[in-house]
Parts: structure tokens; C-alpha cells; sequence
């Protein structure tokens, strides 16, 4: 007993009572997690109680709809309206899941069956079924987009007499003078004993005959010989009636306001808050009674979800200001080939046969010509926003728009697909017409058979320039003639993705001082298949004024909870497409008109829209494919590099401020020398800068850019001589050696992006015929003041050598013991006496 006593005495004590509550404390947690098993278990066994008696539920309800079914079908006036609300049902399923397809696709092309009478089905057991695919379910053809994509939102109502309400207010109006005929005869004929076989067929054009596309969403401006109408462009909500909107569903397509909430509550939706209340709307603090009086569960007017709204911005929801989701339009024509060449985005693949006069018309365009050409100018893409784009709410009262394409010498297809995409897939509504600026193209089918081609769309006008202008001063031009309230840019070769349009024009709408672009998604050159590229995606640039893309970083996104379909905040805007309010686009001074041709345009515009009060975002839920190319396919009336150079000088000298220095310093230093480099006179665009009040640079980089490294000066401090261990020390504007004093003015130099050796504003000045060094004043255009030192030496063993830039043969900074100064002498890697230290280095 006194063995086991002595163990617990004193610290032994202490390791008897840690144990013991150790031992109870796992004895509390084993009983505790025993009870949470239990909970859980609980709850699980609930939730599989509530599945069994929901399926239970379904079964029934799936008894009951075929004994409605049964009851339908011996109604021919319901038996019609039925076929058609199968119809659209299937387009809407098809077009939902083409994301997904697109999303996870592999390079395969599906296997698709050719078959011009797609547009056929039927009821087999109460499951739709195409006729004409050997049995195939509609559910098992390739998940692809037809007409009306997901969430297209169309609210109809048909009367008996197959005519619209007057009072619905959605994209139903731009498609009701094609389709209420068409309904209202299949009506006629079924009633009148005629089947299928006795309606007007739909005639498919072949893929190469580009010449046949039609374009049914636009009655009347199709000139060709059938106008085709496409039923299937009409979603399930146009012949179904009011339809309930719920909140909280998981694919977001309805929106129910009381069914879900409890009265008083309030939705956040975005930065937005909806109170939803009795029959009324409440955003941010302003009622509308917008629930239909119908019913408890229908909305009139917030038909169908808006780019996020940033802090501060009001979305009213009234009378003259109602919102609807976004519009799906995929206006093509009807029934759509599936098998065409490059349908779906797909890649295409030249036939070995064909392989040689490929490679033959690449230099057209720098892209493969010969497989555009194979592809339908009104082909199908896949809908790559992000989930959350569908059900984006955006004003009814939406801005109209000009778009203005500028071409030169462009190849035909890649036109008129760019052309198409963008009266398929847009509003009509909002779309005030499309402006062609023929930059003095010299093919001939860009003349009269583009005119007669463009005829039959009577929003589509054709500007022609005497002499070649360049994409700078076309654009302009485009602009002069523009009567749209917003104009939009796009470039010749791009295919607009679905609901592409509203979402730009809806940030405009919001503050007319937003630049915004959409997301830029790749169209192969090689085989012209519609490429997805990653979010968070924003246009940067790195010195010398080099545009590139930046993602945002996971620290970011995290920070500020940043989500795929939000606007993202651009520093700089890659130029080619964006849109902007067409007054704020000539209160900015337009482009710079000095810029020649092309390049440096868009770091132009987007340092004055920054710095002058205005923002650039990128939209996620706005998409469009480009086709990249390796190099231009036209001819600059310059050389293209001094073209580029002179414009981005301009663009220096007017708004970088004393940043300027880090231009001409990465690789710029010859556009200095103003004899063989003329870069116009400035007078006029620094008066427009000083006018608009801007501010500057600096101010740029600090709120705007902040990532970007741009130290005003490569290295500075005292210069430290590794041989005499003493640093340089300006006295009486000569030079000389004392003991290295960081609180010494005298001694503190900076080594500029000009590549001067300065103090304040005297620089280091070779003396010549003799090797002496001098404090001289400051002239950025003579090459005899820059010195060469760590990264702009290209022999690693010279690094530490300062080296003036003189010719025949290059002089190194050398300390001169006997005099204690500094000298010039032939350079000699080994020696200590021509190595330097500065004290702080900002680039390496």
C-alpha cells in the first residue's frame, strides 16, 4: 500500500485527477454521439416515411392524368391543343439539358440520324415518340437545343378564335403574327377530319445552300419564297395559360411568392430585396401590384432573373417599369437539320478528299474556310451561361440597341453566321437594327450579292467607306449613322449565344455609365466547334500595355462571395465586343481619333471610362463566340508594328501620367525619338481629359488595378561600389566617394524606366572625348544618358555592372580610386571596381 502511495503524491496527484477526467469526459461523449445517432436515424427514417408516401401520391396522380388523357383525346379541339403543349414540352426538355450535354460532352460527335420530317410524333402508351426514328423515344434523340431554349418565359393565352390576350406583355408579341396562323389552321384542319399529311409541310433547306436560310421570328423580313413557322418556338407556357411561379424550386423556373413565403416576409434575390406582401411587389421599398388578380399563385408582370444588382442600385417594379425573366431566343429554321456539319457547336471534320484545298483556303480568313463553309449560317450552339443566368430578372422597358459590325474583306459564311446569331437570338424588340461598315473590302461577293442578300432583313443596313479607314475610324462611322439608344460592337467573325443581349443592356439600363462586355468563348479556327473557357475570367494588361486575361483569385471570390453569374469588375476591356450607352459613348470623346488602323484602342477607351467616371464589367450571362486567329488576314496601309506602337504611345502620353516612364521602358525606348516616330498631336485629346475632369493614373492603379506591378522607378537608394566599399555622393554637381549614409540626400539616387541614373532632376552624363561622368540634365531622347544594370544586361556575368548604352563597343561605370570619383572604362567582368549595388531593386 505505501508502494502505490508514493505515486501519488505531489505531481503524481495532478496525473491521477487528468486521467480520471479524461475517463469521464469520453464516457459523456460516447453517450452523447449515441444520441445523435439516434436523431439521426430518426430523422432519416421520416424523411424515407415522407418519400414512400409521396410516390404513393404520384402513382395516383399518374392514374388519374391518363384517365384525363383518355377523356381528352375524344375532344378533337382539346386533342389539338394538346399535340401542340407536347410539342413545346419536348423543345423545352430538349433545350434545357443542351448545357449539360455540352458540359460534360467528349469530342465525339453524337450519332444523329438524318431525317427531314423530325418535326413528326405521336402517343404511344402516353409517351411522345418520334415516328420517323424508327420508334426512338423523343427523350433518347441528342439533347440539343430546338427553338425556344430553357426558361424562354413566354406568356400566351390563346382565345378559342386562337388569338393573344392583348394584356400579356412578354416575348409572346414578336411571335404571335407567325404562329397564331399556323395554330389556328392545324385547329381548322383537325376539326375538319384532315390529318397531319394534309397541313403545309416544313421543308428542310440543305446545309450548303446558306442562300435558304430562313429566319421565321421576323415576319415579313424573311424575302424568300416559303416563310417557315416553327410550333415548336412556342414554350409550354404560350398554350397552357397562367402558369404558378414558385419560389425555391430547384431548377428556379417558377416563382411563387405566397405559396412558399409567409405573408410579410422578405426574399433576397441578388442584392435585391423582394417583400413580398398581399397582391404586391415590394422592391426596395417601392410596391407594385404585380400578382395577377386571378389567382393567389400567378404573377402578370415578373414574367420571367436580372444580372445582379450592385449596392445602391433601385429595380422598381411598376406600371412602366415591370421585369420579366431573361428571353431564350434561338430563332432558327424549323425543322432544324441535326446532322448538318457542325450543328450543336460540334467540331467538324474535313473529309480526307477535301483535306488539300482546306489547307489551300486557309490563308483566306486564317481560319478553315472550307468547313465554315459546310456550316448552316443559322446553326445551333450550346447554352453555356451559368445555371442562375435563365432566371435573371430584367426590365420590360430595356434600352434599344445598334449593332454595328465592322468588316474588311471577311469571309462570307463567318458574316452571316455572326449576322444570324444575332437576329435569332435577340429581342426584336430591342434589337433597332444592324449596321454593316464595309471597310473598303475589295471581294466582290462582299458588294452586290451582300446587298441582296442583307435585303430581306430590313433592320440590316450596309455602310461602305470610299477608302480604307481602319476598325478605329469604321467604327465611328457606324456610330455616326446608329439610332439606337446603346450601341454594341461585335466582331465580323462571332456566333451570339442565347440570351445573350438583355443582360448587357439591362447594366446599362441600371447606370448608363457601364461599359459591359460579355464573356468571350472560343470558336475553334481548326474546326470551328463552340469552346467553353473558364469563369471569373477578366481582361488585365502587363507593361509594356500588353492585353491578356487574368482570373480572379479564390481569395477574392471567396472575400467577397463572388458567383458565376455576376459581373465582374474589368480593368481593361478586350475591345473587340462591348456595349455602351450611345450619348455617354460621344460625352466620352468617342475614340481618340488619331489612333490609326487598329491597336490600342481599347486601352484607350477603357483608361477613359475608368478614370472618368465610369465602370467596365464583364457579363457571365452573356456569351459569345469569336473565332480566334493566329494573324490578320488583311494588310495595315503601314507596317502593322509601327501602327500599333504609334497608337499605344498616344495612349501613353495622354493618360498614364509620369507611368508613362514604364511603357517606354519595357521595349519602347525608340518610339522616343520623335524624328522617326510621329505620333500626332495630343492638344486636343489632353484638353478632353482635363474637360471630363478625370483622374489620374495613379488613382487607376490604386481603386481600379491594384494587382498590377507598377513601381515608378527599378531601384533606388545609395549606389554601393563592391571594390572601394564606399557608395557615391553628389557634392557641389560633381561627383565623388564617402562612407555609405542612408540619412545622406546626396547619396540617394533612382534608376528610372528611362534607364537614367538621377538625382531629383540631374541625371549621370558621360563626358566626352575623355571617360569623365557628369551630372547633366535629364533628356529622355538622347540614348548617351541610359545606363544599362541588372535586367536589361543580357550577360549574366555583367549583371552588376553599370553599362552606358554607346556604340561602337559598350563602357562600364568604373570607381576611380586615385581621384576618388567615377570614370568610364572598357568593361571587365572580374573587376570589383565596376560592380554596384543600389539599395532597393524593384524589378529583377
Amino acid at each position: 500500500m505505501m508502494k502505490f502511495r508514493k505515486y501519488f503524491r505531489g505531481s503524481g496527484r495532478v496525473l491521477a485527477f487528468v486521467f480520471a477526467a479524461s475517463v469521464i469526459w469520453l464516457l459523456l461523449d460516447m453517450a452523447a454521439l449515441r444520441v445523435s445517432i439516434d436523431d439521426v436515424n430518426s430523422r432519416l427514417l421520416k424523411e424515407r416515411i415522407g418519400r414512400d408516401r409521396e410516390t404513393v401520391r404520384h402513382k395516383a396522380t399518374k392514374r388519374t392524368d391518363v384517365a384525363k388523357n383518355a377523356a381528352l383525346f375524344r375532344d378533337p379541339q382539346k386533342r389539338v391543343d394538346f399535340d401542340l403543349d407536347t410539342e413545346v414540352r419536348f423543345s423545352n426538355r430538349a433545350g434545357k439539358k443542351a448545357a449539360d450535354v455540352y458540359r460534360k460532352r467528349n469530342n465525339a460527335t453524337p450519332a444523329i440520324k438524318d431525317d427531314s420530317n423530325a418535326d413528326k410524333a405521336k402517343l404511344v402508351d402516353g409517351k411522345v415518340v418520334d415516328v420517323n426514328h424508327e420508334g426512338e423515344k423523343f427523350n433518347k434523340l441528342p439533347e440539343v437545343d430546338m427553338g425556344v431554349n430553357r426558361d424562354f418565359g413566354v406568356h400566351m393565352n390563346f382565345s378559342k378564335s386562337g388569338k393573344v390576350d392583348k394584356d400579356e406583355r412578354t416575348a409572346a408579341h414578336v411571335m404571335r403574327k407567325v404562329t397564331t396562323s399556323k395554330v389556328e389552321e392545324r385547329r381548322r384542319n383537325f376539326v375538319a377530319g384532315k390529318g397531319p399529311s394534309d397541313s403545309p409541310k416544313l421543308t428542310d433547306a440543305p446545309p450548303g445552300r446558306q442562300e435558304d436560310k430562313l429566319h421565321p421570328e421576323h415576319k415579313g423580313e424573311n424575302k424568300l419564297d416559303e416563310p417557315v413557322d416553327d410550333p415548336r418556338l412556342l414554350a409550354k407556357e404560350n398554350i397552357s395559360g397562367k402558369v404558378p411561379k414558385k419560389i425555391g424550386s430547384a431548377s428556379q423556373d417558377k416563382i411563387s411568392p405566397r405559396e412558399k413565403m409567409p405573408k410579410g416576409q422578405t426574399v433576397k434575390t441578388d442584392k435585391t430585396d423582394f417583400d413580398i406582401k398581399d397582391k404586391a411587389i415590394h422592391i426596395n421599398g417601392k410596391v407594385n401590384s404585380a400578382l395577377n388578380q386571378s389567382g393567389p399563385d400567378t404573377v402578370s408582370h415578373v414574367t420571367l432573373a436580372t444580372p445582379k444588382l450592385g449596392k445602391g442600385t433601385s429595380l422598381t417594379v411598376g406600371h412602366k417599369s415591370s421585369v420579366h425573366r431573361v428571353m431564350s431566343l434561338d430563332v432558327t429554321q424549323y425543322p432544324r437539320d441535326f446532322s448538318a456539319v457542325g450543328q450543336f457547336g460540334q467540331p467538324a471534320v474535313v473529309p480526307k478528299e477535301k483535306e488539300l484545298e482546306s489547307r489551300n483556303r486557309w490563308d483566306e480568313g486564317h481560319f478553315n474556310v472550307y468547313l465554315s463553309e459546310q456550316i448552316p449560317v443559322d446553326r445551333a450552339i450550346p447554352d453555356t451561361r451559368p445555371d442562375a443566368c435563365s432566371g435573371k430578372l430584367v426590365h420590360d422597358d430595356l434600352p434599344t440597341t445598334s449593332v454595328i459590325f465592322c468588316f474588311v474583306d471577311e469571309v462570307w459564311s463567318t458574316l452571316l453566321r455572326s449576322v444570324h446569331s444575332v437576329l435569332n437570338r435577340s429581342p426584336p424588340q430591342l434589337l433597332k437594327e444592324i449596321i454593316l461598315v464595309d471597310d473598303f473590302s475589295s471581294k466582290d461577293y462582299l458588294k452586290e450579292p451582300l446587298e441582296k442578300y442583307m435585303s430581306r432583313f430590313p433592320k440590316v443596313r450596309i455602310v461602305r467607306l470610299k477608302e480604307r479607314q481602319g476598325l478605329i475610324r469604321a467604327r465611328l462611322a457606324g456610330a455616326a449613322v446608329a439610332t439606337g439608344e446603346v450601341l454594341t460592337f461585335l466582331d465580323s467573325h462571332v456566333e451570339c449565344n442565347i440570351g445573350w443581349l438583355e443582360p448587357l443592356l439591362q447594366r446599362v439600363h441600371m447606370d448608363r455609365k457601364k461599359v459591359v462586355c460579355p464573356v468571350i468563348e472560343v470558336i475553334s479556327d481548326k474546326d470551328m466547334s463552340y469552346m467553353l473557357v473558364d469563369n471569373f475570367q477578366r481582361g488585365v494588361f502587363k507593361w509594356p500595355l500588353v492585353f491578356g486575361w487574368n482570373t480572379l483569385t479564390e481569395e477574392v471570390i471567396r472575400k467577397d462571395q463572388v458567383q458565376d453569374s455576376d459581373p465582374i469588375r474589368c480593368p481593361v476591356m478586350a475591345g473587340g465586343l462591348f456595349s455602351i450607352d450611345r450619348k455617354y459613348f460621344y460625352e466620352l470623346g468617342t475614340y481618340d481619333p488619331g489612333l490609326d488602323v487598329w491597336g490600342g484602342e481599347n486601352m484607350e477607351i477603357s483608361f477613359k471610362i475608368w478614370m472618368c467616371g465610369g465602370e467596365i464589367e464583364i457579363i457571365p450571362c452573356s456569351r459569345v463566340g469569336h473565332i480566334f486567329r493566329s494573324e490578320n488576314p488583311y494588310k495595315f496601309p503601314k507596317d502593322r508594328q509601327k501602327t500599333v506602337e504609334r497608337n499605344l504611345a498616344r495612349v501613353a502620353e495622354v493618360w498614364l501620367d509620369e507611368y508613362k516612364d514604364l511603357f517606354y521602358g519595357h521595349g519602347y525606348l525608340h518610339l522616343l525619338d520623335r524624328s522617326t516616330t510621329d505620333i500626332g498631336d495630343l492638344t486636343e485629346q489632353k484638353a478632353l481629359r482635363k474637360k471630363l475632369g478625370c483622374k489620374s493614373f495613379r488613382w487607376y492603379l490604386e481603386k481600379v488595378y491594384p494587382e498590377l506591378d507598377a513601381p515608378i522607378v527599378r531601384a533606388q537608394g545609395l549606389i554601393f561600389n563592391v571594390g572601394t566599399r564606399k557608395c557615391i555622393t553628389q557634392k557641389d554637381g560633381s561627383l565623388t566617394f564617402e562612407t555609405c549614409d542612408l540619412s545622406k540626400q546626396s547619396q540617394q539616387f533612382n534608376h528610372t524606366w528611362m534607364r537614367h541614373i538621377q538625382q531629383k532632376g540631374s541625371c549621370l552624363e558621360p563626358q566626352a572625348p575623355v571617360r569623365g561622368v557628369r551630372l547633366g540634365h535629364c533628356d529622355s531622347s538622347k540614348p548617351n544618358l541610359r545606363w544599362m544594370h541588372k535586367s536589361v544586361i543580357p550577360n549574366s556575368a555583367m549583371k552588376e555592372h553599370v553599362v552606358v548604352e554607346l556604340r561602337p563597343g559598350p563602357l562600364c561605370l568604373e570607381a576611380d580610386t586615385q581621384h576618388m570619383g567615377v570614370r568610364l572604362s572598357e568593361c571587365n567582368s572580374a573587376s570589383p571596381l565596376q560592380k554596384w549595388q543600389f539599395t532597393h531593386y524593384y524589378t529583377q
